[in-house]
């Protein structure tokens, strides 16, 4: 019997979407119809509209055969929900439609290009998968692929490449050559991860181009999720490390968040790397993509989850995984900067605000609390001697936490969310090296509901978090230890 997969998972939204109130989510962050999200893909702007799609299993908490999910925007912060626009419905993708991009088509229709996942049965019954990138066309709500899918496929990358890590196309158009490329990520079996570039003059027949660079077994045996661009004098490429060994306390044992800085050149097709470096901080980050928006920004968004924590789930959780608020980047000395996207300024409601206030004995504020917040907090030495650490801790109660501490002496920040509600044993803490600024440093904090998203030194590296602590858990608090530190806080919260 054939089902239309795709009519199936949207009578499905239908039905169930509504049935998640809206006090059940975050309010400002990024959430599924009802079910599983991940990665977020096709992140663009077509007909007047931001749109943003993502991984979905629309009937479990859980991850399971992909589809895309649809969500449209004007502003970037206030996001209406479509119907689910792909179902794994052919025998290329009966696995699952994995990771993708989009852009406008020259005829100018939605172009969605994506993974598409096969399982099929080897010679000895086992099952082995394949992966190719495919091809979907619509007008932005409803989409059909392409009759001639799929457009690349493992056969054209160089000897001794994985067939079955092979995805996540990141497309763009170089109006220069008339050309569109696209960098995907794949696995080799000598030199683990590589980033590999394809071009096509028309959308429809692809070629290799090049392999752009390397893990050389260093960092991850496969690279998810690859992008390519250039801010001011420097070309970045993020990517997702997976399986790599810990670098001190830059990078974690298993999948990692990072970019590679270096040097693109556009007319031999060759990056030289200058640099490797996490992409953020803390424990919920992956999958980033990234859009260039209609005045110009390069604007970056995330699956605010890993691998590694993708089992811990909510009792009675009727939605699972959420998106990083949108963060604008720019560069500084070959390093990308994070911070909120400006436009986060006209959510904010009563401000307060306070300078130049001694700390030393855990202290709480009037008027600093709350789990739907944008809080800034600077903090400097005070009295000449340099305090020994420097505690934040939000959605606090008398028996939960979650704490930022930074110890100026290591100039390290350290994350715990020990204390945040968990009821699983998963990964808490994590711990990354800062600048030295002489005991000062400056620490943003998104909160929301179910996560702290931490931008530290107006966005020099940032810490993405998930936390489930009961919404009454909505006390702030600061400490210092060992001397006194002195503070200015500025408190907002955040209103949809």
């Amino acid at each position: 019997m054939n089902i239309d997969l795709l009519a199936k998972a949207r009578a499905y939204e239908t039905e169930y979407g509504d049935r998640i109130t809206e006090t059940e989510r975050p309010v400002y962050h990024v959430t599924p119809t009802v079910g599983w999200l991940n990665d977020p893909n096709g992140f663009s702007f077509y007909d007047g509209y931001y749109h943003l799609f993502y991984q979905y299993n629309p009937y479990s908490t859980t991850w399971d055969t992909m589809h895309w999910g649809h969500l449209v925007s004007e502003d970037l912060l206030h996001w209406k929900r479509l119907p689910a626009a792909l179902a794994p419905s052919k025998q290329y993708d009966n696995f699952g439609i994995f990771s993708g991009s989009a852009i406008t088509a020259p005829d100018g229709r939605h172009l969605l290009i994506y993974t598409g996942v096969e399982e099929f049965e080897a010679g000895d019954g086992s099952k082995e998968i394949r992966q190719t990138q495919c091809l979907a066309f619509g007008d932005g709500v409803d989409y059909e692929k392409y009759e001639n899918n799929p457009v690349i496929t493992p056969e054209m990358l160089p000897d001794g490449s994985s067939t079955a890590d092979f995805r996540d196309p990141k497309i763009w158009y170089e109006e220069k050559e008339n050309c569109y490329y696209c960098v995907i990520g794949s696995s080799t079996f000598n030199d683990g991860g590589t980033v590999v570039l394809f071009s096509s003059p028309d959308l429809y027949n692809w070629k290799y181009v090049s392999t752009l660079d390397k893990s050389s077994n260093d960092y991850g045996f496969m690279w998810e999720c690859p992008d390519l661009f250039r801010i001011g004098g420097t070309d970045f490429i993020p990517l997702l490390p997976m399986k790599m060994f810990a670098r001190g306390i830059e990078f974690h044992s298993g999948n990692n968040a990072a970019y590679l800085a270096g040097i693109y050149d556009r007319e031999k097709h060759t990056f030289m790397r200058r640099g490797i470096f996490s992409l953020d901080y803390g424990i919920d980050f992956y999958a980033p993509q990234s859009m260039v928006t209609p005045d110009g920004r390069r604007i970056m968004v995330a699956w605010m989850q890993t691998p590694e924590t993708k089992h811990a789930t909510p009792q009675n959780a009727k939605w699972f995984g959420q998106l990083t608020f949108p963060r604008e980047l720019t560069q500084k000395e070959g390093r990308l900067i994070q911070n909120p996207i400006r436009e986060i300024e006209t959510l904010r409601k009563e401000e307060v605000f306070y300078e130049d206030v001694c700390i030393q004995d855990r202290t709480r504020l009037p008027g600093v609390s709350g789990r739907i917040v944008d809080l800034t907090v600077h903090v400097r030495p005070g009295g000449g001697a340099l305090y020994r650490k420097f505690t934040v801790k939000v959605a606090e109660d008398e028996e939960l936490f979650t704490s930022l501490t930074y110890d100026p002496a290591e100039s390290i920040l350290y994350f715990d969310r020990s204390y945040s509600g968990f009821m699983h044993y998963i990964l808490s803490e994590r711990k990354a090296h800062v600048r030295y600024r002489g005991g000062e440093i400056t620490l943003r904090f998104l909160i929301d509901r179910f996560s702290v998203e931490v931008f530290v030194n107006d966005g020099e590296q940032t810490m993405s978090n998930t936390i489930y602590t009961r919404q009454s858990a909505d006390g702030i608090s600061f400490e210092a230890v060992g001397g006194t530190a002195v503070i200015d806080v500025e408190k907002y919260t955040i209103d949809l």
